[in-house]
């Protein structure tokens, strides 16, 4: 019976390759099921002991690409999350979408009073009857995780901005919900005080269906990260004109003429963002 090797997760961690987990990740692109077999079966034959996640994911993705590329973008999700850095500005744009998605009035980077001092939140979100302080915890690294230091702190300026906002005429009747969202992980003492303290958490995979992946998938919330013919320093051109969402770039393609592209490439490029973009 032939072993099964163990694979480097990105903490530096080893676990026993899950061939299941390949073939999953791949199934929620929604790549052909023939393919996905070959490809399964391609990084089986290939990986050998201490063989890293991420050069895992870098074949599986190649292997995906070549054949089918709408889904190829799909399946990058989480590294294109990373991609959005370097500053943290368009995650919190990019988690006030999916709010806005959800029904809320949302506003960025805002600077409220409270008890004892003021506070810059991330994302406010709001509606007649609920609203939600949101800290976003944005990694470029998927080895980083927010410890339990995290949900303390946020926990406590959270308390604080509550006190003042209960007392205001502006604010009457409104229940008000702390959360801290992050593209990476949690600790799991994080996870247990934040259930304890009523404190919010999403992280890339929880919690379950209400994970950052799951609201991605749910809302089409495709950073423009994700397309695959785009380079690198056309995205970050992008981001600094304020485009986070291939929707947004749906919206305002002229954008796309501002860029040193082919007539190939942009209309490879507006296939990919048609087929995220499906349905919105």
């Amino acid at each position: 019976m032939t072993q099964i090797p163990s694979i480097r997760k990105a903490s530096g961690e080893l676990q026993p390759f899950e061939t299941v987990k390949l073939h999953n990740s791949l199934s929620r692109t929604g790549a052909d099921p023939k393919l996905i077999d070959e490809i399964t079966t391609n990084i089986l034959e290939w990986i050998t002991e201490g063989t890293s996640t991420k050069k895992i994911y870098t074949r599986a993705f190649r292997l995906l690409r070549k054949k089918q590329r709408g889904m190829a973008a799909r399946y990058s999700l989480k590294r294109a999350i990373m991609e959005l850095g370097p500053s943290g500005y368009p995650f919190e744009h990019f988690v006030g979408h999916i709010f806005r998605c959800k029904g809320f009035e949302v506003e960025v980077g805002q600077v409220v009073d409270g008890k004892c001092v003021t506070h810059e939140v991330d994302v406010i979100a709001s509606d007649n009857q609920n609203q939600h302080l949101v800290e976003c915890k944005y990694h470029n690294s998927q080895g980083k995780c927010s410890s339990i230091q995290v949900p303390l702190y946020i926990r406590s300026r959270v308390n604080d901005i509550i006190e003042t906002r209960q007392e205001l005429p502006q604010f009457k009747n409104l229940t008000f919900h702390g959360w801290v969202v992050t593209n990476t992980r949690f600790t799991t003492d994080a996870m247990q005080y934040a259930r304890c303290s009523g404190l919010n958490l999403m992280s890339w995979d929880y919690p379950g269906d209400d994970s950052l992946k799951a609201q991605i998938e749910k809302y089409k919330a495709f950073p423009i990260t994700t397309l695959t013919h785009l380079t690198k320093a056309h995205k970050q051109h992008l981001l600094k004109e304020g485009i986070v969402l291939c929707s947004e770039l749906m919206n305002q393609q002229q954008l796309l003429t501002s860029l040193p592209l082919s007539k190939t490439t942009l209309r490879k490029v507006m296939e990919e963002l048609n087929d995220l973009c499906d349905g919105q």
